[in-house]
C-alpha cells in the first residue's frame, strides 16, 4: 500500500454576496436572528448561467498549479456535489473536457455535505493500490439552485462555491493516515430534495409544491449531527492512534457554527484550532470542507508535519472524517 498526500489544494467563490440584510428584504428574518442561529453573515451565489462545472474547474486549476501537474498527468477525477450541471453525464466529465485531462477516468460522487471527505477516501483508495499516480478530488456547489428563498429556514444557510484538492503518491511520513465513514439510512427524511428523481419526476404538482427545494427537520438534524461528526472524528483519530489533543487544525464542515462549537467541545479541541468561515460563505455543502482546507493552507493555518483533522456530516445521513499528516 502506497502513502496518499494531498499536494495542491484550490477554491472558487463566486462574486455575488447575499448579505443577511438582502435576505430581511426576501423573507421575515434579521439579521440577529441568522447570526445567533447559524454564525452566517453572507453567502455567494452563482452568477446566471455560472454552472458547477464552471466553478470547479476554476478551483481545479489552482490545485493542480499548486501541486505543479498538468491536465495530463490526472488519472482519476471524483466531483462531490448534489446540484451537477445536468443529472447526467457527470460534472468529472464535463470537468475532464474543460481542463482537457483526457488521461483521467472522471465520475461523480453523492454524499451530500460529507461528500469532499468521500472523495478523499476513494481517491485514496486508488492511489493507495497503485492504479492511479495523480487524483483531482472536488466538492462543488450550486445551492442557490436548490434553495427555496420563501423558506426562512433553510434560504438564510445555503451558499455556492467550489474546492478542490490534489492527491497524489509519496514516499514521505506525510500523508492521509486513516479515514472513517459511516451512514444511516433510516433517517433520510431529515433532509432531502423530493422532486426531480424517479420518486418524483417533474411535472406541475411538483413544480407547485416547491418539491425541487432543500427540505430539512433541522431540529432534528442538530443533534444527530452533533453525535456524528463527534464519533467520525474520534473513530478517525483512534485509528491513526491520535487523541484530540494532537490535532493542529480542525476542519469541520460548515453547517453551523453552533454544531460545530458543540463538536469541538465534545471532542476537547481547542476552539482556537477550528477553522471557520461559515460566516463569509455559510453552508456550500460538498464544497464547504473543500473550500476551508484550501483556505487554511493559503492563509498559514495548516504548516508542514501538523496533524489536520476534517470532518463532516450530511443528507444520507452519512459521515466522514480524515486524519492528515500535513
Amino acid at each position: 500500500m502506497k502513502r496518499v498526500e494531498i499536494t495542491g489544494v484550490g477554491a472558487y467563490l463566486p462574486k455575488k454576496v447575499l448579505t443577511n440584510a438582502d435576505l430581511e428584504k426576501m423573507v421575515d428574518t434579521s439579521d440577529e436572528w441568522i447570526v445567533s442561529r447559524t454564525g452566517i453573515k453572507q453567502r455567494r451565489l452563482a452568477a446566471k448561467n455560472e454552472l458547477t462545472s464552471d466553478m470547479a474547474a476554476k478551483a481545479a486549476r489552482q490545485a493542480l498549479a499548486s501541486a505543479a501537474l498538468r491536465p495530463l498527468d490526472l488519472g482519476l477525477i471524483i466531483v462531490a456535489t448534489i446540484t451537477p450541471d445536468m443529472p447526467f453525464p457527470s460534472v468529472a466529465c464535463i470537468l475532464q473536457q474543460k481542463l482537457g485531462a483526457k488521461n483521467a477516468v472522471c465520475f461523480d460522487i453523492s454524499a451530500a455535505c460529507a461528500g469532499f471527505v468521500y472523495g478523499l477516501v476513494v481517491a485514496q483508495q486508488f492511489i493507495a493500490r497503485g492504479t492511479y499516480k495523480n487524483a483531482l478530488v472536488m466538492g462543488a456547489e450550486v445551492l442557490s439552485s436548490v434553495t427555496d428563498y420563501k423558506d426562512r429556514n433553510t434560504c438564510v444557510l445555503f451558499g455556492d462555491g467550489a474546492g478542490a484538492a490534489v492527491l497524489s503518491e509519496t514516499k514521505t511520513s506525510r500523508g492521509i493516515i486513516s479515514t472513517y465513514l459511516g451512514s444511516d439510512g433510516s433517517m433520510v427524511d431529515l433532509l432531502m430534495l423530493p422532486a426531480g428523481g424517479s420518486k418524483n419526476p417533474a411535472s406541475n404538482k411538483t413544480l407547485k409544491g416547491r418539491m425541487h427545494y432543500i427540505k430539512m427537520q433541522g431540529n432534528e438534524l442538530f443533534k444527530i449531527a452533533v453525535r456524528s461528526m463527534v464519533e467520525a472524528a474520534q473513530k478517525a483519530l483512534a485509528l491513526a492512534g491520535l487523541e484530540p489533543e494532537d490535532v493542529d487544525c480542525f476542519i469541520p464542515h460548515q453547517a453551523n457554527i453552533r454544531i460545530l462549537l458543540a463538536v469541538a467541545k465534545r471532542l476537547g479541541i481547542e476552539e482556537k484550532k477550528i477553522y471557520l468561515n461559515i460566516e463569509r460563505y455559510g453552508n456550500m455543502s460538498s464544497a464547504s470542507t473543500a473550500v476551508a482546507l484550501s483556505e487554511a493552507v493559503k492563509e498559514g493555518r495548516i504548516k508542514k508535519g501538523d496533524i489536520v483533522l476534517l470532518d463532516a456530516f450530511g443528507a444520507g445521513l452519512v459521515s466522514g472524517a480524515c486524519v492528515i499528516k500535513w
